[in-house]
């Protein structure tokens, strides 16, 4: 099975198990590293805690045991993606309209690979930021990544 299908089967399978809990699911990877690692990231309002992913992970194995979609040794994470988690999906960029963000490009815009702004809107061929009072329109194809940028 290609590994965005098995995504989006595990993508189906966790959003059955966490309705009407107050969980979000914010992603899922299926990637070989070392060996090859299932993660599901989850969110709910006040933070994750280990008990929400333990029971996440009880259930998602239970369901992939009964449908044994992946043929491959795999290890299983169920984690919160953390503070400074990658900016993805559409859900990601309105939840987080108006937060300070950093953006990564492939090619140098306006002199710089990495920009950093107030994320003041996203749609299918741009993201805009707001840096220094000015208004930058930043085409995704020339994006490799956008996280929530952390002040320390």
């Amino acid at each position: 099975m290609a590994h965005s299908t098995i995504e989006n089967l595990i993508e189906e399978i966790v959003s059955e198990i966490i309705k009407g809990s107050g969980l979000e699911l914010i992603d899922v990877e299926y990637v070989k590293e070392r060996d090859w690692y299932l993660r599901v990231f989850l969110d709910k309002p006040g933070g994750l805690e280990v008990d929400d992913c333990q029971s996440v992970s009880e259930r998602l194995e239970e369901q992939l045991d009964k449908l044994d979609p992946i043929k491959e040794s795999y290890i299983l994470e169920v984690s919160s993606p953390g503070l400074d988690r990658p900016l993805k999906k559409e859900k990601d960029f309105i939840r987080h309209n108006g937060d300070k963000v950093e953006i990564s490009t492939f090619v140098p815009i306006n002199g710089q690979k990495k920009l950093i702004g107030t994320l003041v809107g996203a749609d299918s061929e741009n993201i805009r930021l707001e840096i220094s009072g000015t208004e930058v329109s930043i085409l995704r194809d020339k994006v490799s990544q956008v996280r929530l940028y952390l002040e320390f």
